[in-house]
């Protein structure tokens, strides 16, 4: 299969990236093609138009991709100032924080261990309809060098850890949302036994609620291969960690960030005349509008219960 990094906001990584995987599909029908995308932070603005060339992307290679990592620069952001103390987190720190959720998820392929999980595992897993296949993704812990020192964090708290919102790669709140499938997978000195009364505890809480369609399982990776740091890198040198991949219908809410914010240019018809002259017509902004729009709808409609049917459930701040 293909895995395909790229930013959403920039030029390059929207527009090429879209035509590159239209051309994947086309070459190599059958392969899958997992995404890891960076989506745009309010905070770190590269470009103006980046909810344009979000939208415009996310509509094109949304048929196209089998699963898309989102990451949310905002809160990689705040993970480096608040987790390691890094008053301004450069793009090696963000993309440093980066690389380990993709160790972690890409080790089961490079290294074995108890539980192993493969790339067409995980779309099996996570993925219940092709349009929902965006996966929330949490890292745990992450801890500068000098804290590591004096803690040495136990499976239960890194699992723990990855149901809080800070430790998320995207800035939404799952606790407004449901789960429909989760997948934490561990790495170093873990052992099942260790793994399934972490989860115990955590099926105790109240705070994590499943869709009524769906089991409540955790779906396990155990990966003996304990995590790697850059010599001289801001992260500390741990026994284990956790890299936690979720299906919640709270990542909706990015999409709702990004589409208003479109919305907003779009009403005015801001900077739309670069677009044209490059050969776009203007229908294809509402056109790929509207299919973020059926998308929000989409996680919306899964989260409904399926006794309840169109009741109001409690969805009502997507609105």
């Amino acid at each position: 299969g293909f895995l395909v990094f790229h930013s959403f906001g920039g030029g390059t990584g929207s527009g090429f990236t879209a035509l590159l995987m239209e051309r994947l599909s086309v070459d190599y029908g059958k392969k899958a093609k997992l995404e890891f995308c960076v989506y745009p932070a309010p905070q770190i603005s590269t470009a103006v138009v980046e909810p344009y060339n979000s939208i415009l992307t996310t509509h094109t290679t949304l048929e196209h991709s089998d699963c898309s990592f989102m990451v949310d620069n905002e809160a990689i952001y705040d993970i480096c100032r608040r987790n390691i103390d890094l008053a301004r987190p450069t793009y090696t720190n963000l993309n440093r924080l980066i690389a380990q959720v993709i160790s972690s998820i890409t080790a089961s392929l490079r290294f074995d261990g108890a539980l192993n999980v493969d790339l067409t595992e995980f779309q099996t897993n996570l993925v219940p309809y092709p349009r929902i296949h965006f996966p929330l993704t949490t890292y745990a812990p992450i801890i500068s060098a000098e804290k590591a020192y004096h803690e040495q964090m136990t499976v239960a708290e890194i699992t723990q850890q990855c149901f809080e919102p800070g430790a998320q790669m995207v800035k939404c709140d799952p606790r407004h949302g449901k789960y429909m499938a989760c997948c934490l997978l561990f790495r170093g000195d873990v052992v099942p036994k260790d793994v399934n009364a972490a989860i115990a505890q955590i099926k105790t809480k109240r705070t994590i609620q499943f869709v009524d369609w769906c089991p409540t399982g955790f779906k396990v990776g155990i990966n003996y291969q304990p995590p790697t740091v850059v010599p001289g890198g801001d992260l500390a040198k741990l026994q284990r960690a956790v890299c936690m991949l979720s299906n919640t219908t709270a990542i909706a809410e990015a999409w709702a960030r990004l589409d208003h914010k479109f919305d907003l240019m779009y009403a005015k018809r801001a900077f739309v005349h670069w677009y044209v002259g490059e050969g776009m017509e203007e229908g294809e902004f509402s056109e790929a509008r509207e299919d973020l729009a059926a998308l929000e709808k989409d996680y919306e409609e899964v989260g409904i219960d399926s006794a309840e049917g169109e009741d109001d459930d409690g969805y009502s701040h997507y609105s």
